[in-house]
């Protein structure tokens, strides 16, 4: 089967922290206007209640859900209502180690999971979040997608893309807008060096400790070109992702085939 091109949505969402009903009956609404050819829709970094700042590890349990939770029985609502996947992260209470969780919704009902690998440690995120093992991986309409979650965009090594393992790499983020230069050039610089797609999610808002959010979020081609498309009146921004436009490339300039071999210990 030929691989069609995708259709992705990104949604840079306006977070109220620490208000998981009202963030989700925002998107809900925004939901109502998003394009019907929508293939995929991109969330930031727990989207449904903000990164947690300056929270004890048992207020942050308080946040938590398991992955039958409101949460993600909300996406899966979504997913099949719209007939598109969603994915985006929340805060996650597996065992009683609690996770920054990865998800990847179909329309289907299918559903795949991933925690964070690396913890923002300046913010004191390895403090309460237990680290990921295992980097997102998902087979979606002929596309072959990986997933990282913010402060992950900053290590080449775990996003790097050998053998062509992947076409599209998502980065979703919670990033503030004072560091929001460096954000946007790690995303190029991921998409340029694994030739492959990169969509970047970031969040708008205001967390507790006054930190602003400027919504910063892009789709780059393997050449580090934005392929974005904004609607005048829509926060919901759009790209179409050329599957032939990449499979050239990709044989024209095989530089993956250079590329050096390695194997990635905990």
């Amino acid at each position: 089967m030929i691989s069609k091109d995708l259709k992705v949505a990104l949604l840079p969402f306006s977070i109220e922290w620490n208000q998981k009903d009202s963030n989700l009956r925002k998107l809900e609404e925004l939901l109502q206007s998003i394009h019907p050819q929508t293939d995929l829709l991109i969330l930031p970094e727990t989207f449904s209640t903000g990164f947690p700042v300056d929270m004890t590890k048992e207020e942050v349990r308080e946040l938590a859900e398991r992955n039958t939770g409101k949460t993600v029985d909300f996406i899966k609502e979504m997913a099949f209502k719209y007939k598109m996947a969603i994915c985006g992260s929340f805060i996650a209470d597996t065992g009683g180690s609690l996770y920054n969780r990865v998800f990847f919704i179909e329309p289907s009902g299918e559903e795949y999971f991933e925690d964070k690998r690396h913890l923002f440690t300046m913010a004191g995120e390895n403090k309460v979040f237990s680290s990921g093992l295992k980097r997102m991986k998902v087979r979606y309409r002929g596309w072959n997608i990986a997933m990282v979650v913010c402060y992950d965009i900053r290590f080449p090594v775990w996003c790097r893309n050998r053998n062509n393992e992947y076409d599209l790499l998502i980065s979703i983020a919670n990033w503030p807008a004072s560091r929001v230069s460096a954000w946007d050039t790690l995303l190029k610089a991921r998409a340029i060096e694994n030739q492959a797609y990169v969509c970047g999610v970031n969040c708008t808002g205001e967390d507790s400790k006054g930190n602003l959010y400027n919504g910063s979020s892009d789709a780059i081609d393997f050449k580090g070109k934005s392929v974005k498309v904004g609607i005048e009146g829509s926060e919901i921004q759009y790209a179409t992702l050329s599957r032939e436009r990449l499979d050239s490339f990709r044989e024209k300039f095989p530089a993956w085939k250079d590329a050096d071999d390695f194997l990635l210990y905990k």
